[in-house]
């Protein structure tokens, strides 16, 4: 709910106030965001800063209000040059020179739905579920009309800002930067996270203390990048998983990005972030208009979960949209890493009929089907089927997935080109580079210049065909480089600084059209792994593929550190072959699935190499799969251990999906390492109904005898050489029973007691009542709802 009460505007959601008011001067103090509170006139007038004097050597903002410092007050938007030294919300370079702003209070509306934006993806609701607060700001010197556009989600307890700046003045502008969000609180003993990495090991959580100076989150790769993902957490020093009180900010945007955390000399903090203002700049002219991207916040005193279960219902039912928004999706199998640039139709044909065999309903062709493409070296931008490799090309090949009963995806990088290529031959200038200066490359390949027309054109047209070419079903969208010399042939020399942007625009232009002209292919964003794992990807694709990093233990991470700000059901995640081909580590097929099941679940091996052991797991599995995939799609998730050593537990994650209904449950319990002569585990759930029964049951699972090693001639009456032809003999007829857990408990029980599992293998002996449990082992546990008479 939005009111205005007052010179105040009270925002509301289903649990949190946000409040701020219009000061004497004209500017917008912001006075709280947190729990919802009273906020009755005298309320919010107990929240106003009382200001007498001026403090220290600080900036008077005019003599009719000599006593007002901007420095030490807590703003809804700070403009650069009237003595708020922190960072500015907005600064603009006027016609003679000037880049002093000064945007008073103009004008409001209040409606309910929300408005579109016309050159970026925002968020979407409808007049029931979200209402709009527009606040109008007038520039007092020079003619700029300044909007806060503000969307209350009150089911959600999700906020969102955005601005708009229009040039109303006869003469050019320069914005030197438009951000989209700033908060301003007026204490100091915080915390923030940020979740940054590089290329195969992503989202890695960073907690620093928010003392006097500057924190800063960015990227300058063109994306919103691996480095720094823009969803960031600013929480109280108590809080935890489950108490304590924390916010999660987030933008929807693919590009260049900013967050900056700052406490000044009064321990005052600022959060602000929107389009990096260290690549930027942007001319307007009389009468335009720029639209800063869409920015996303929430809060919870209830801690991280709580404030992780705000922005999963947020995404879920007001970022993804379109046909596949609450479809269940299929099972793929993904070539890349069982064939990579080699093969050809009967290589792939045989991989999709033992795919069709172990229940998968996806086959998915990956990099290397186009052009003359063997390599990384050349065809990007050649959009025709490599006749070599597809003699029927993509129809033909479409057509006896089909005619097996798969459906049938491919891979594309459509914003990419190599110099080895047609197009690139045909058309030179089209690539993001500085004419006659040496150009740097990544991966043997340059960027499309998207801030161009004609190249969103081509894009278009060129997707087009090859979506229409046959029936396929899926997309998988990679983007596998990072922007360097930016540089664009169609922008003049003053207007360079405007090429980032503009680039992020025409690829949402090509996405927004693609989308809707093939709204029944499931488009998956890919930007070497997580390079663009973003809320605005996700305006047009519903799903990402996390991480370029299939590895299960790495993937534990990646995926904890995404949850925080993003549902599962958007991670796409692969089980892939062993050793991995990331990092040469081996891990058992079930801890490869128990890890990728909590996401999208796709298969990403050489499915005619697997043993017989594994190609039977992964029948199962997909089974198993199916089975929950309904509810597991739509659950919400919690994250009970994070993977943090302890003076007993080595990398340790244990994670639960519960249904909408709390019907079923799903709890992962992983180990990274053992630690020697400790049996004892234990799994605690969240999220379930205290008053229901449910029934904890693990899988059962048999274990090859070689897993003990030549610990098996303490059981055999004849010495067995380890490897031996006798050793692998016995192996196949052989096999270990692990342990089974079954118990019909309480969800109360289950939430705030545990279940005490089964003894760990302790080198003190083994039978079907130990927990076999060694590096990289896991287990998922089923809890079902029965009824107890």
């Amino acid at each position: 709910m939005i009111k205005k009460q007052n010179n105040a505007f009270i925002l509301t959601t289903q649990h949190t106030s946000y409040v701020f008011h219009v000061l004497p001067s004209g500017q917008l103090e912001h006075l709280y965001y947190g729990k919802k509170a009273d906020c009755s006139q005298q309320a919010v007038e107990a929240l106003y800063e009382k200001n007498e004097f001026l403090k220290g050597n600080m900036v008077s903002y005019s003599q009719d209000y000599n006593s007002l410092g901007l420095e030490d007050m807590c703003l809804e938007m700070s403009a650069y040059g009237k003595g708020d030294i922190r960072e500015p919300f907005i600064e603009v370079t006027h016609f003679d020179g000037s880049r002093t702003s000064d945007f008073l209070y103009a004008d409001y509306e209040i409606k309910d739905g929300k408005s579109s934006c016309d050159t970026l993806p925002v968020s979407y609701g409808t007049e029931e579920d979200v209402q709009e607060l527009k606040i109008v700001l007038r520039d007092r010197c020079y003619d700029l009309e300044l909007h806060l556009v503000y969307n209350v989600f009150a089911s959600c307890d999700v906020i969102t800002r955005r601005s708009v700046l229009i040039n109303t003045s006869e003469q050019e502008v320069t914005v030197n930067r438009l951000l989209s969000n700033q908060l301003d609180l007026d204490d100091c003993e915080y915390t923030c996270s940020l979740f940054t990495g590089a290329w195969a090991r992503e989202m890695n959580r960073r907690d620093m203390p928010v003392r006097q100076g500057k924190i800063v989150n960015s990227s300058v790769t063109g994306t919103s990048s691996n480095r720094a993902n823009p969803f960031v957490m600013l929480w109280e020093n108590n809080a935890s998983e489950d108490a304590g009180n924390c916010y999660g900010m987030n933008l929807i945007y693919s590009g260049n990005h900013y967050e900056v955390f700052e406490v000044n000399g009064y321990g005052k903090t600022r959060f602000v972030s929107g389009i990096n203002p260290n690549v930027f700049q942007f001319q307007l002219g009389q009468g335009e208009v720029f639209e800063a991207p869409e920015a996303v916040m929430t809060f919870s005193d209830k801690g991280f979960n709580d404030m992780s279960q705000h922005m999963h219902q947020f995404i879920r039912n007001h970022v993804v949209r379109g046909y596949w928004k609450d479809k269940e999706r299929p099972v793929l199998l993904n070539s890349w890493e069982a064939a990579y640039f080699k093969f050809d139709e009967g290589k792939l044909l045989s991989m999709a009929k033992n795919a069709k065999k172990a229940g998968i309903e996806l086959f998915v062709m990956d990099d290397g089907w186009f052009g003359e493409r063997n390599d990384d070296k050349s065809s990007l931008g050649d959009w025709y089927a490599n006749k070599k490799k597809l003699p029927n090309g993509l129809f033909g090949l479409a057509k006896k997935i089909n005619d097996l009963g798969l459906d049938f995806g491919l891979w594309v990088e459509p914003e990419m080109v190599n110099e080895k290529s047609r197009l690139y031959e045909e058309h030179p200038d089209w690539v993001i580079r500085i004419p006659d200066v040496p150009h740097s490359e990544g991966r043997n390949q340059m960027i499309l210049d998207l801030s161009r027309v004609e190249v969103q054109d081509y894009i278009i047209h060129a997707m087009t065909e090859v979506f229409s070419s046959a029936n396929i079903s899926y997309v998988k969208w990679d983007m596998n480089r990072i922007f360097s010399d930016y540089f664009s042939g169609g922008l003049s020399a003053g207007r360079q600084a405007e090429l980032g942007h503009r680039y992020v625009m025409g690829l949402y232009r090509v996405m927004k059209q693609l989308t809707e002209t093939f709204p029944k292919i499931l488009f998956e964003g890919c930007c070497a792994g997580g390079n663009r794992f973003d809320l605005g990807i996700l305006c047009y694709m519903p799903q990402i593929w996390t991480s370029d990093n299939t590895d299960a233990l790495c993937r534990a991470n990646i995926q904890t550190g995404y949850s925080y700000g993003y549902p599962m059901s958007v991670l796409s995640a692969h089980v892939s072959g062993c050793p991995n081909h990331q990092t040469l580590r081996n891990t058992s097929i079930e801890t490869r699935f128990n890890v990728a099941c909590f996401g999208i679940l796709g298969y990403e091996c050489n499915i005619n190499d697997l043993s017989k052991d594994e190609y039977d797991a992964m029948v199962e599995q997909i089974a198993l799969y199916k089975e929950m995939r309904s509810w597991l799609f739509r659950s919400h998730y919690y994250r009970i251990k994070n993977g943090k050593d302890t003076d007993y537990t080595k990398g340790v994650y244990q994670w639960i999906a519960v249904s909408e209904d709390k019907e079923h449950a799903l709890g992962l319990y992983l180990q990274s390492q053992v630690l020697p002569n400790y049996a004892y585990g234990k799994f605690t759930a969240k999220g379930l109904d205290d008053e229901k029964m449910y029934r904890f049951t693990n899988r059962f699972i048999q274990y090859n005898v070689k897993e003990f090693g030549d610990l098996i001639n303490t059981v055999t009456p004849v010495h067995i050489k380890k490897d031996s032809i006798v050793h692998n003999t016995v192996a196949k007829f052989v096999k270990m029973d692990g342990e089974t857990e079954d118990y019909v408990v309480s969800g109360s029980l289950l939430n705030n007691a545990g279940v005490k599992l089964k003894q760990g293998f302790c080198a003190c002996g083994y039978n079907n009542n130990v927990r076999f449990f060694q590096d990289s082992a896991s287990r998922v546990y089923r809890m079902e709802h029965v009824e107890v008479e």
